[in-house]
């Protein structure tokens, strides 16, 4: 049970993000009121206020965010993307829920207490959520589209890595005991903080995959910066990026560390529209996964096999979620084009106590479970489209000056959308990467519009210039 401090942080939110706003930059002032509010705020705490989505940090961040932008920097905001596809994206996931409700008339029979149906009531609760989800992408798409706003991420991320490095490694030493400290609970099952003869830390995030996610940013971020230094430089940023390096290695998670073995060479050895090439590509697996699941052609069993090469607790963790995505695909699969809904309806539940028997672990599994495939393609539809129209522009400018920053961004973002398979890592920092790399590859599509219209208007001068007459 979280204590008065939990509640009295999430009131007081309100008035650090508008000091935020009122001092600092636009673009530092967006990124730190989404990401300070997800390293301190507290988890699970919330208001369950009637007729509205529970505010808790993230929705109260996000509405915080869109009401000071607007009244403090004075910034008319457009929430529909400038493509056709992605407004229809838009539309179809904060609509998505009446679709799902309506397919959902009747309770689901369970001896002790029924699974209730959906009602449209249910849907409009869904549909706010839906919005106040997607502000971060809003508001990035607007504000943090730029180099400066791009740069400002980055920096943040390492300054954000340095600030929460010291709880992280006291709880990797002593246990996950700062949240307990501060506001009065523990936010998730002890056991799965226990990895590898140590502890992952949690800090005020729902799970120790959640910092270790967090931890390959900050690491990522500090390497383009060290890439990017100059010789006075690299000695301070090299050892900023070990650091990091050691401290996502202190987090005792085998994803992150994957994604970090696999991301580093790629950041500091490729060029940037290679590196755009890959995260779209990483994009278009990510959103064919349930089809290629379906289609049996994912090599679960070589997975498998090199888990348990590495660890048989790793092995016997992923077989554990593997099987259990089965289960829940075929249970979606019953309901394939708008879903369960909510209530735990997307779940396999014991039809006399209603105990839950499955566990959904992937955002993959828990979208297509409850809002079916309509609900799918326009979550993950939206969120792969960034990447695929920088994928697109770095096909088509190969000698475009692509931003150092954008790529890197690009990179953690692709990872981000890998780690939705295995876990719910979906955060309203994942939104705001999402809206900075959309608004970033709608500015390289105009340039390139432009000045493929310029050499066009050069040529008919050229063609229609004076002529000499022989």
């Amino acid at each position: 049970m979280p204590n008065a401090l939990a509640y009295l942080m999430l009131l007081v939110w309100p008035f650090i993000a508008t000091g935020l706003f009122r001092h600092l930059p636009r673009e530092k002032a967006l990124v730190w009121s989404i990401l300070a509010a997800y390293m301190l705020l507290p988890p699970l705490a919330n208001f369950n206020l009637p007729a509205v989505p529970d505010m808790d940090k993230f929705t109260i961040a996000n509405l915080c965010a869109l009401a000071l932008t607007i009244w403090v920097l004075d910034e008319k905001i457009s929430f529909l993307p400038k493509g056709i596809i992605g407004r229809a994206l838009i539309v179809i996931y904060i609509i998505s829920p009446f679709a799902t409700a309506m397919t959902n008339p009747d309770p689901i029979p369970i001896v002790v207490k029924d699974v209730p149906a959906l009602r449209l009531y249910d849907s409009a609760a869904t549909i706010s959520y839906q919005f106040i989800a997607l502000i971060p992408f809003f508001l990035a798409r607007h504000l943090l589209r730029t180099e400066a706003g791009m740069r400002a991420i980055i920096g943040a991320l390492v300054a954000a890595g340095l600030i929460y490095s010291l709880p992280m490694l006291l709880e990797a030493r002593l246990s996950p005991q700062i949240n307990i400290w501060v506001y009065g609970f523990f936010q998730h099952d002890f056991s799965q903080s226990m990895r590898g003869g140590g502890f992952r830390p949690m800090v005020f995030m729902p799970h120790g995959l959640w910092v270790a996610f967090f931890a390959l940013m900050t690491a990522m971020s500090a390497l383009i910066l060290l890439r990017l230094s100059t010789p006075e430089e690299r000695p301070r940023r090299l050892l900023v990026f070990v650091y990091l390096g050691f401290v996502l290695y202190m987090c005792k998670s085998v994803g992150p560390l994957v994604y970090a073995a696999g991301l580093i060479p790629v950041i500091m050895l490729l060029g940037r529209r290679w590196q755009l090439l890959l995260a779209a590509v990483l994009g278009v697996i990510v959103i064919t996964y349930p089809l290629l699941r379906g289609a049996h052609l994912v090599p679960l069993d070589a997975i498998l096999d090199y888990a348990l090469s590495v660890s048989p607790e790793r092995h016997q963790s992923l077989n554990f979620r593997v099987m259990n995505e089965e289960e829940l695909l075929a249970r979606a699969m019953e309901k394939p084009w708008f879903g369960w809904g909510g209530y735990g309806r997307n779940l396999i539940l014991d039809p006399v106590d209603g105990r839950i028997l499955t566990i959904p672990d992937g955002q993959w599994i828990i979208v297509l479970g409850t809002y079916g495939w309509l609900g799918y393609i326009a979550e993950f539809g939206l969120l792969i489209m960034p990447l695929v129209l920088l994928g697109r522009e770095a096909l088509l400018q190969r000698s475009a000056a692509f931003s150092p920053f954008g790529c890197t961004i690009a990179l953690i973002y692709a990872a981000n959308l890998a780690d939705l398979l295995p876990n719910a890592t979906l955060i309203p920092f994942t939104w705001l990467m999402a809206g900075t790399l959309l608004g970033y590859a709608e500015d390289l599509a105009a340039q390139r519009r432009a000045d493929a219209h310029a050499r066009w208007k050069a040529g008919l001068a050229s063609a229609s210039g004076p002529r000499t007459v022989l």
